[in-house]
């Protein structure tokens, strides 16, 4: 009796995975494969898949009281359910985290000019190498922000609309 309820989740779990999206491509030997996970797909060839899955039917309206159905513009999802929302805010927490490495890295700089103001007026050998040290510190922090700052570019320029245009999201979601 125990097994019962395990063997309808068992289906029930079979049944939904059932209804996915399958995706052929073709390799450069001519030989066709599919797959239902878009990651499966050699980057190569990723521009050359055709989607095929369960088509939406949609409803006609009945009668004039009945509005029709919404555009699918409005409720446009990305391939796996995503909207607008979820890539605008990836695109505005990397702008936030962009402009936080910025002005991190204006604070050390300022500050770094001011050590080698303090450097240069210094007449004491001892305090001269004290700020050298705190100055090559600084330095590296900046190194490593500007690497952040590197990356968090190469983020919204490159990678979140590459992948916005893997999962079919709209282009105009994703611009900087």
């Amino acid at each position: 009796m125990k097994r019962i309820p395990l063997i309808l989740l068992f289906i029930f779990f079979i049944a939904e995975t059932s209804f996915g999206e399958v995706y052929k491509w073709v390799d450069e030997k001519g030989v066709v494969h599919f797959t239902d996970d878009m990651t499966q797909i050699p980057e190569k060839y990723r521009r050359g898949i055709e989607e095929r899955g369960v088509q939406e039917e949609t409803k006609e309206p009945k009668s004039e009281d009945e509005s029709p159905p919404k555009k699918k513009e409005d409720t446009y999802r990305d391939r796996i359910g995503r909207g607008e929302e979820y890539w605008k805010g990836r695109v505005e927490e990397c702008k936030k985290k962009l402009q936080t490495l910025q002005e991190s890295v204006e604070n050390l700089r300022l500050k770094y000019n001011e050590l080698t103001e303090k450097f240069n007026s210094s007449k004491s050998s001892a305090e001269r190498g004290t700020i050298r040290n705190e100055r090559e510190l600084i330095k590296n922090q900046m190194d490593q922000y500007r690497n952040q700052i590197a990356e968090a570019k190469e983020m919204l320029e490159r990678k979140i609309p590459e992948e916005a245009d893997l999962y079919k999201a709209k282009p105009e979601w994703v611009k900087p």
